[in-house]
């Protein structure tokens, strides 16, 4: 059980306690700050109080965090595109809508209960919720993602991706015409102070980030391009392009908000993976082809 205490100064003044709260530390989400109010473990002056209470200049706020309860994540037969497997990695092409492990709203039907059901052996670092995860891709990205199947191949692949030697190519459908075939984008990423669930490019607590692009074919209202991370933040190349004025299609958070091509969440997927086998050095190297509904889509641009 974790404590905290805070005593209001005069430039949070008049804030919500739930801002207040979510602006103490970037890793709480306006979500679990207001359920942990809810659930009474927010007080001040030792009173407890609603999410919409406006704090004042010399308010005393206290927070304790319950501890966590410990899941139970259950193994389903769900069936996996597995483009490699030995005994020290897994290589899933993951489709799009699948939640990569369990989160509040998602214990079930997510890559990591498909990964338990298909292989006992998974490495335990990230604990019980994310067993063998390394990386994620969105829930509603599609592609290639690397699973470590023990310890030792799990802190080969992490240290891998900080130090930026992995390969991960992404293809994507944006809005509007690129007029440039190469660019760089290097922006720093950071959560979004208005909205707690998006990130957005910000100096502030944040993280650099870096990602080349390339034009693949462009269209009369689209350009079709292949995105290259340096780094992996999340939703970067989202925010990314949406930074440089070209959203991703059909991105319900950093798209526009009409919907304008038909597919059921943002046009990105992870087309290549890139890594050093954690056990032979190997330099290992997938690819995978475009979903169909991606594939409909620029066949549909191509006849406009």
């Amino acid at each position: 059980m974790e404590h905290y205490e805070w005593t209001v100064t005069s430039e949070h003044a008049s804030d919500r306690i739930d801002k207040f709260l979510t602006a103490m530390d970037e890793g709480w989400s306006r979500t679990q700050v207001q359920l942990w109010i809810k659930d009474e473990h927010v007080k001040v002056n030792d009173v407890k109080i609603k999410s919409n209470y406006k704090v004042n200049e010399g308010d005393v706020i206290s927070l304790t965090i319950p501890e966590a309860e410990e899941l139970e994540i259950t193994a389903e037969d769900i069936p996996l595109d597995v483009v490699y497997e030995d005994e020290d990695v897994i290589v899933i092409n993951k489709p799009r809508g699948m939640v990569v492990h369990p989160a509040p709203g998602h214990y079930s039907g997510t890559l990591v209960n498909a990964l338990m059901h298909h292989c006992k052996d998974l490495s335990g670092i990230n604990g019980v919720i994310r067993p063998g995860i390394v990386h994620r891709i969105d829930k509603d990205t599609s592609g290639l993602i690397m699973v470590a199947k023990n310890d030792h191949a799990h802190e080969s692949l992490v240290n891998q991706l900080k130090a930026k030697t992995t390969r991960r190519l992404y293809k994507a459908i944006v809005h509007g015409i690129i007029p440039h075939e190469h660019g760089t984008i290097d922006a720093p990423i950071g959560r979004d102070k208005k909205d707690r669930q998006s990130m957005t490019v910000t100096e502030e607590n944040s993280r650099d980030a870096v990602t080349h692009f390339t034009v693949l074919e462009t269209f009369s209202k689209y350009t079709y391009v292949q995105c290259e991370l340096e780094t992996g933040r999340t939703h970067q190349i989202r925010v990314h392009m949406k930074y440089i004025g070209y959203p991703l299609a059909g991105d319900p958070k950093y798209g526009p908000k009409k919907k304008t091509l038909d597919i059921n969440g943002q046009a990105l997927h992870a087309a290549v993976l890139g890594f050093v086998h954690p056990k032979t050095g190997e330099d290992m190297l997938f690819e995978a082809s475009l979903p169909e509904d991606m594939e409909l889509l620029l066949q549909q641009l191509r006849s406009v």
